[in-house]
């Protein structure tokens, strides 16, 4: 007789991943007892009525692994025949209830285009710095000099150059703050005319792996409402941050490991996330609307199919990867959702989002790479 566990591995991307070497982080672990019970020759039929195995990533790159482990050892389980329409009870993760239901705005465009326009101005600022200081070596070998005169402002002088560089670097600053404006009063003028949520409805139970059939209806559609797009994706959602410590063996309130930031409590609750994007996810929200107005974009999340809008039944395609149905534990959470698009004349555009409970197909999932996604709300690839 020998224990039946269950071992998640996770190396979750941090904000901006792109920054980070992936092989140099740790793989948070836990493991779960399932049963203590087991001969041998009841272990394939116990676990014919589990979820199967995945293992999306690899060990040196990001990764989200879920698998079996029978007698201190792992276990294969590839080759076991489960029954389709395998789907988990556990709750919805309070984090989805929060940040990934009901209708969303987006943010607008002006945060994108400054965010690339900051880079463009520290570039100069660099520049200008490093023409500073080899400017006297230039005036010494007999190259005049460009820009290293003073302009006197009030009671004192500032070099030139000063006059371009620093509207380069405020200049980002206003339009932040502008385009926030702009987006509080959006929220605004939203939450005091907000439509009626649609009925999403999906044929069968939704299965990992197999298109989705789902019908979409309106109980009103307001003027300026213009194309309409439905879509689904698949993707997984930041781990509990304390649920990362103790599996790194940590403490809460000891040194964050590799990856992990310091929690910013104005910005992170407990249980929601891993605390790492506070003040950069998402541009300034209502304070009314619990969990906000803006959609927060999955780190790691891969779209299915996409369709007008059509009163009939819709068939949207799977995402292409192989992927495993709903998972709401505390360190492991993928996540399904079923997005609705709204362009609008004004306001920009417009969306409805609504969770899905999705079973696990009848085989392990495996994804040799994970598709990465920055984490901030204009980057949400829609």
């Amino acid at each position: 007789m020998g224990q039946i566990k269950l071992e998640q591995r996770v190396r979750y991307p941090p904000f901006e991943p792109g920054r980070f070497a992936p092989e140099t982080l740790p793989i948070a672990t836990t493991t779960t007892e399932v049963s203590a019970d087991v001969s041998p020759s009841d272990v394939v039929d116990f676990l014919s009525e589990q979820p199967p195995s995945f293992k999306l990533g690899t060990e040196n790159n990001w990764l989200v692994e879920q698998r079996y482990i029978y007698d201190n050892e792992i276990f294969d389980d590839s080759n076991i025949k489960r029954k389709e329409g395998h789907i988990e009870e556990r709750d919805i993760p309070r984090m989805v209830k929060l940040h990934r239901q009901g209708w969303y705005l987006t943010p607008n465009p002006v945060h994108k285009a400054v965010r690339q326009f900051m880079s463009f101005s520290v570039v100069v600022l660099l520049l200008a710095l490093a023409y500073l200081f080899i400017e006297p070596i230039l005036s010494s070998m007999g190259i005049p000099g460009v820009g290293t005169g003073t302009v006197r402002i009030g009671l004192l002088d500032y070099p030139a150059l000063a006059i371009v560089v620093v509207p380069l670097l405020f200049a980002p600053l206003i339009l932040r703050v502008a385009a926030n404006f702009v987006d509080l009063v959006s929220q605004r003028r939203f939450l005091n005319s907000a439509p009626a949520d649609p009925v999403i409805l999906t044929e069968s139970v939704p299965t990992a792996g197999q298109p989705l059939k789902v019908s979409v209806e309106f109980k009103e559609r307001p003027e300026g409402w213009k194309s309409i797009d439905v879509m689904w994706r698949v993707g997984i959602l930041s781990p509990a941050r304390e649920e990362v410590f103790a599996a790194l063996g940590r403490s809460t309130d000891s040194q964050p490991p590799p990856g992990l930031t310091t929690a910013l409590p104005h910005h992170w609750e407990i249980g929601l996330d891993d605390g790492t994007g506070g003040g950069e996810e998402s541009p300034m929200e209502h304070h009314e609307v619990k969990g906000g107005l803006f959609l927060r974009p999955m780190r790691v999340m891969e779209f299915g199919g996409r369709l007008p809008w059509a009163t009939k039944i819709m068939e949207l395609d799977a995402p292409p990867n192989q992927w495993p149905g709903t998972v709401s534990t505390s360190l492991i959470r993928i996540h399904w959702e079923v997005i609705i698009r709204i362009e609008r004349e004004k306001g920009g555009s417009l969306m409805f989002v609504q969770p899905l409970r999705v079973a696990h197909p009848t085989k392990p999932a495996q994804i040799s790479a994970l598709p990465t996604n920055d984490g901030r709300t204009e980057s949400n690839q829609l």
